[in-house]
């Protein structure tokens, strides 16, 4: 099915629903049947022998499970006589007969229709006098796979939730990350892999704990069958929402992956893959969402697990979990002595920064940073996501870092790398092209510094840019105009990152100016600190802490001392500071003459008016 017959079938039965539904729950009813009309065309070539094997196993009294699925070939199967073609010709029957075929399929068939609610649509519409009818125009599209092979079934419903997401805007980010942010992360993923993945019969596994409707996970099987046809990535994942855990899990059936590796609930507090260890990870969790409801079952794993657990290096503020999501990430990883792991996590700004020294959110930095696992963080443009235009960041976070990246981490500023969207998306306003995304893989992958080439016009428009790798000259100025060079990919050690946050007391003194001193216990003959004169200097770690007391604060308090005890260690990733372009301002010469020449024009518009 092309994407035009594609189209022309939904809006037909589209058409069918309007009135009866609103247009942003037509998916309730096209999803499923979508499903259902595959699996019915996907089980078809066996259905007779499933059948016949059903009866003779359960005539013996003999579990069927195992036989049935041999039969059927499949991950699934179905052991009711009734299949669609034969459900359109009972047309009094259609709602009893439909319940039954539904409740014919293995478990995870059946679970899937319980999570798109399958029955009340049904129920809805054979009130409304509409099953028949829908059951026939799906009964009539032709899903066999030797017609729509998986690939190709999988595009179709990505298509289909794109469409229905663009209905319902309002809810669109909530289960839909853009085509084009996944594709750079999957690029990013696997750049670095090309000669494991080239070799045949390769067989890698990947991992998403907030699948969604499971689009990372496909662009990454796409990503894989493109290099290497014959390699296979064993897909996994967990979703809490209802209806969108029923999508991905109908989008893994079809194509043809085991239905039991995407588990339902919540990741945080009900890790659906306990213990497991992945090759490659995937995650897009919610921005700046609180994790009140799953606190006390977090609060617990981190006090009695420790590292044992997956939150042993701290908690951040219940108002945002990001970094839960990715410290979960952390404890999947696959030992490196076994082959490690790489994953990338989309996360907004604030687990770059927010916390100060000692806090839960410097200290899972802290554990990242001092056990070598950040790769880089890539920024990506405002206005990329449906539901924020807030800005994003791509963490790429590796126990298997080459020689070369040892030590250090990369930051790529990606932020002007987009187009404008014809059309808004919600929040949406923005994409990144193929070409961007490849530039900004190629940083990556190279783990190479590099400055963006603004090319000016006398008038100081833009009319062009290039990206200068480290060692290459910049380009030529265009006639009259100059270049503007600004850093785009930069390498740091980690240490960078790191500061010690020290406690600078001044003494407290009395009325007369006198130093108070401690006149019991342990702080007898002590100098007593002022609480109001206390204050905190961050001490970056290459930089002695005695050295930099001596040259920072004793030329402006005298009497100043540290207070080692309160001395703590702190990280945080200044992103933008790294980026940041200083522009001298302009010379009072400039602006001077400015100011004559508007003067000028406002003077000749005051005499044509008095003219």
């Amino acid at each position: 099915m092309n994407q035009q017959a594609l189209s022309t079938f939904i809006w037909s039965v589209a058409d069918l629903l309007r009135g009866d539904y609103k247009q942003a729950d037509y998916g309730k009813v096209i999803l499923p049947f979508t499903v259902l009309r595959r699996i019915d065309c996907v089980l078809e070539p066996t259905k007779d022998a499933v059948l016949a094997e059903f009866e003779a196993k359960t005539a013996a009294g003999v579990n069927p499970v195992p036989f049935l699925l041999r039969k059927a070939g499949q991950t699934f199967y179905n052991t009711s006589k009734l299949d669609m073609r034969l459900l359109i010709g009972d047309q009094d029957n259609i709602a009893a007969n439909l319940y039954a075929y539904i409740q014919g399929f293995s478990e995870d068939v059946r679970d899937i229709f319980e999570r798109f609610e399958f029955a009340a649509q049904i129920d809805r519409l054979a009130k409304a006098k509409l099953l028949y009818q829908i059951t026939e125009k799906f009964a009539r599209v032709d899903l066999h796979p030797d017609k729509v092979t998986n690939m190709q079934m999988g595009q179709i419903f990505e298509e289909l939730i794109r469409r229905f997401s663009e209905l319902s805007n309002e809810t669109a980010g909530e289960h839909f990350t853009p085509r084009e942010v996944i594709k750079l992360m999957v690029n990013l993923l696997f750049v670095e892999d090309d000669d494991i993945l080239s070799k045949p019969g390769v067989v890698r596994t990947i991992y998403d704990p907030t699948a969604g409707t499971g689009g990372m996970l496909s662009i990454a099987d796409e990503y894989i069958v493109e290099h290497n046809d014959k390699a296979r990535l064993v897909m996994n994942g967990q979703e809490l929402n209802p209806e969108s855990y029923a999508i991905c899990k109908a989008d893994m059936l079809i194509k043809g992956q085991d239905v039991s590796n995407i588990t339902f609930g919540n990741t945080l507090s009900e890790d659906g893959h306990a213990g497991a260890k992945f090759d490659y990870m995937l995650s897009n969790p919610p921005f700046g969402v609180e994790w009140k409801k799953v606190e006390k079952d977090v609060r617990t794993e981190h006090e009695q697990k420790g590292f044992n657990g997956r939150f042993g290096p701290g908690l951040p503020r219940v108002s945002d979990g990001s970094l839960l999501f990715l410290m979960h990430l952390i404890s999947k990883m696959r030992p490196a002595v076994d082959g490690g792991s790489r994953f990338a996590i989309v996360l907004n700004g604030s687990p770059l920064f927010t916390g100060g020294a000692g806090s839960g959110e410097s200290e899972i930095r802290r554990y990242v940073l001092e056990n070598d696992l950040l790769e880089a963080i890539i920024a990506l443009p405002a206005d990329m996501f449906y539901n924020t235009g807030i800005a994003t960041y791509v963490w790429v976070l590796s126990n298997r870092k080459p020689t070369h990246r040892k030590g250090k981490t990369q930051l790529i500023d990606g932020s002007s790398f987009w187009k404008k969207m014809r059309r808004s998306l919600g929040s949406k306003r923005k994409e990144i092209c193929e070409e961007d995304i490849a530039i900004i893989t190629r940083l990556f992958g190279n783990f190479s510094e590099a400055h963006i080439a603004m090319l000016l016009d006398p008038n100081g428009n833009e009319v062009g840019r290039k990206v200068v790798s480290q060692g290459e000259a910049p380009p030529d100025a265009p006639n009259g105009g100059k270049v503007k060079l600004a850093p785009l990919a930069r390498i740091f050690s980690n240490e960078a990152f790191g500061y010690r946050a020290i406690t600078v007391e001044r003494p407290l003194r009395d009325e007369q100016g006198n130093v108070v001193v401690g006149t019991r216990g342990k702080t007898k003959g002590d100098l007593q600190a002022d609480n109001s004169l206390r204050d905190t200097e961050n001490v970056p770690l290459s930089v002695s802490v005695e050295e930099y007391f001596v040259q920072e604060v004793l030329p402006h308090a005298k009497d100043a001392w540290i207070d080692h005890e309160k001395t703590k260690m702190g990280y945080e990733i200044p992103f933008n500071m790294h980026f940041h372009v200083f522009e001298p301002p302009r010379t009072l010469q400039e602006i001077d003459s400015e100011l004559k020449q508007v003067t000028g024009r406002i003077l000749e518009m005051i005499a044509e008016l008095s003219a």
